[in-house]
């Protein structure tokens, strides 16, 4: 799944004997897919992300305030993980960016 003019996209695999456990699919962001599956021991959100590349507008920097929106939405009954390709950078360097850069997600297990 990608974005309107198909440059940016995000997709998933699932083994065969899971599918019966998913309960829901849903792009949230043009680069984040969450899968929701029901297991034995309560619900798992999946977010499969696809970061911004060099070379991206600084407008794609928003990407991680959205990122952590989504984490922040997820019940605190649930568990999540995030997943995907997470080493994006945009733009040539990170002059005028006071924002922190994201290496890595703690979630609430």
């Amino acid at each position: 799944m990608g974005g309107k003019d198909r440059s940016d996209g995000v997709g998933m695999f699932a083994a065969e004997k899971w599918l019966d456990s998913v309960l829901n699919v849903e792009r949230q962001i043009e680069r984040v897919l969450i899968l929701k599956m029901a297991l034995d021991n309560g619900l798992l959100n999946v977010l499969m992300v696809y970061a911004s590349q060099s070379g991206k507008t600084r407008g794609g920097k928003s990407f991680w305030n959205k990122l952590f929106h989504l984490v922040s939405c997820i019940p605190q009954n649930e568990m999540g993980v995030v997943a995907g390709g997470m080493n994006g950078h945009v733009g040539g360097n990170n002059v005028d960016y006071d924002g922190t850069v994201v290496t890595g997600l703690k979630l609430r297990m």
